[in-house]
């Protein structure tokens, strides 16, 4: 069965040094990876390299064996590939309904949608992250939390195949992290959509990951479940240390 995604010998070089330097994994349908490593390993290029915000300087990104590596971001979006980033990007002029339905009206593969289904689309997708209370306020009047639940939303509205998650548990305390958890878990079990995950929330990567890739100075150190990377010697001497896997 060919994999949801490819990615082969994936390399970014940034002013001659490698950011991603020959990574190389595939992801099946329904999969939820996360990906994990110190600050500058690597993580954030690698989602931006297959959400189309970086030019790869060579390998290959496929989706359902399409070539998707190197396409401008509008065009990976409406393959079925979108993105959401810690710092929420939101339009603060518009209301929470209405941003939402940017997302439903540009995001879907077969072009753009009319108004009113854009707006059933945005409804519900707000609805799955529980914000459906707050549609019509304007975006401003939202904390971090919930531009973030927000930028999920407008993700979703676009009915992606792989969603793309860019640490966006960072800097939530612990209810909130539950929650993303619990939303992270329904994207897949509920709308089938597969997800790759840049994390540093260590209990939310061990009780929501099926597996893990661990990247070391932009390659792979190793990938498999996390009761067992987290517990590899080269992991704990790298990344994490002995007292936050205790």
């Amino acid at each position: 069965m060919i994999p949801l995604l490819e990615v082969d010998d994936l390399t970014k070089h940034f002013g001659g040094l490698p950011a991603v330097h020959g990574v190389t994994f595939g992801i099946d349908d329904g999969e939820i990876v996360a990906v994990v490593g110190p600050n500058g390993a690597g993580k954030s290029t690698l989602l931006k390299l297959i959400a189309g915000l970086e030019r790869p300087t060579r390998g290959s990104i496929r989706l359902r064996d399409e070539p998707v590596g190197g396409l401008p971001a509008h065009q990976v979006r409406r393959k079925g590939i979108t993105m959401v980033m810690q710092t929420p990007r939101t339009f603060p002029s518009l209301t929470v309904l209405e941003n939402a339905m940017l997302g439903a009206m540009f995001g879907p593969a077969h072009g753009v949608i009319d108004e009113r289904e854009a707006r059933r689309r945005a409804a519900e997708s707000l609805a799955f992250v529980g914000l459906e209370a707050l549609a019509d306020l304007p975006v401003e009047t939202l904390n971090l939390h919930q531009q973030r639940f927000l930028d999920l939303a407008k993700a979703l509205a676009g009915r992606p195949q792989l969603l793309l998650l860019d640490e966006v548990m960072a800097g939530l305390n612990e209810t909130e992290i539950r929650a993303s958890v619990e939303i992270v878990r329904r994207v897949r079990d509920k709308l089938g959509t597969t997800v790759l995950w840049v994390e540093h929330v260590m209990s939310a990567v061990i009780e929501l990951a099926e597996r893990v890739i661990v990247l070391d100075f932009g390659s792979v150190l190793t990938e498999g479940a996390p009761d067992v990377v987290m517990r590899d010697s080269r992991v704990i001497e790298a990344y994490l240390g002995e007292a936050q896997i205790a």
